[in-house]
């Protein structure tokens, strides 16, 4: 197999020392089976042109060594002269932030196929699986689930079981709505559910929620579930803050290192292939403990998934090489 060129795609202005890229790219440009990993970012204003959709226009950025690493400055970015046309690479490899640029995504899905890269993950598979409602799609794996649109259906679904609402495009526990005896939550706020409902009816009536039952055992822990060409590389578990049900790291939680359980395998083992059949070769499902003790699928995430050089810190595995191991070896099998 031929050596293969890189684009990566990103936007730094929103990166951390602790962002997946710096430690992915690396381990992916000292490959042997990589010509070169170029790294473009979407805040370099050279590039607004190529990410309002002109992709033939150049794009700006610089080839990763390994001491490509986080620079706060950004400047390693805007600083480069160099630059590539997207036709250039092989593949691209999308890492830039939730939410999805539908307009970006769909000029990309849209872009000749006689010359256009592989894209990791395909454009249009982030759209369709990164919406909530695509649990929708593995009821035997998940808490019961239902996408809402009416107040009267929320009502009625909340005389029967405390809910959480979950708005289908939003992420990192952004916008999600506890409702229970009455009483409809957000960010730690509490107001009765009729009012919370009045000020939210164009939202629902629209179908921009998705309804699952609330799990009384989410102080357990929110499990992380890193996978990669169907292969589980890794798993964390994602701790509540104390007295707080929101587990994400970024609404207070706490990560520790977890093993995956039987039942997970069986739901990775399930959901993959559906995912793989729609480019999406890279996702984190997260899973929570159902109120027999089972766990549950509660998301699917699948644009720029992180916690890759954690989870190899924390299991003392390869995790990096493995990730770009198995890029290559879905690449081979297209």
């Amino acid at each position: 197999m031929r050596k293969l060129k890189f684009l990566i795609l990103t936007d730094h202005s929103g990166h951390s020392d602790q962002n997946s890229l710096y430690a992915l790219t690396r381990t992916l440009a000292a490959d042997s089976r990589t010509a070169f990993a170029f790294v473009a970012s979407r805040s370099d204003a050279r590039n607004a042109a190529f990410f309002s959709g002109e992709l033939a226009a150049p794009v700006f950025g610089l080839t990763a060594t390994a001491a490509f690493s986080f620079d706060p400055s950004g400047q390693q970015f805007t600083t480069s002269e160099d630059s590539m046309m997207f036709t250039e690479a092989d593949v691209v490899w999308l890492r830039l932030p939730p939410p999805a640029d539908r307009s970006f995504f769909a000029q990309l899905t849209a872009f000749a196929p006689a010359t256009a890269p592989t894209i990791i993950n395909a454009p249009a598979g982030i759209l369709e699986t990164g919406n909530k409602a695509f649990l929708c799609h593995f009821p035997d794996f998940t808490a019961t689930v239902r996408r809402v649109q009416s107040k009267l259906e929320v009502q009625g679904l909340a005389r029967q079981h405390a809910i959480v609402l979950k708005p289908l495009e939003e992420y990192g526990g952004r916008g999600l709505v506890k409702i229970m005896n009455g009483l409809a939550e957000v960010d730690g706020v509490e107001r009765p559910l009729n009012q919370w409902l009045e000020t939210a009816e164009a939202e629902i009536s629209a179908g921009n929620y998705l309804a699952m039952k609330y799990l009384g055992r989410v102080s357990e822990g929110d499990k992380r579930i890193l996978v990669v060409n169907g292969k589980i590389l890794g798993a964390s578990l994602r701790i509540p803050a104390p007295g707080q049900w929101l587990c994400n790291v970024s609404q207070g939680g706490t990560s520790v290192v977890a093993e995956v359980s039987p039942e997970e395998e069986a739901m990775i083992a399930a959901v993959a292939p559906v995912l793989l059949e729609k480019g999406v070769v890279i996702f984190g499902a997260d899973t929570l403990t159902d109120d027999d003790g089972t766990r549950v699928l509660s998301e699917l995430n699948t644009n720029s998934i992180g916690g890759f050089p954690q989870a190899e810190a924390q299991t003392g595995r390869p995790v990096l090489q493995q990730t770009i191991n198995e890029i290559y070896h879905y690449l081979e099998s297209r």
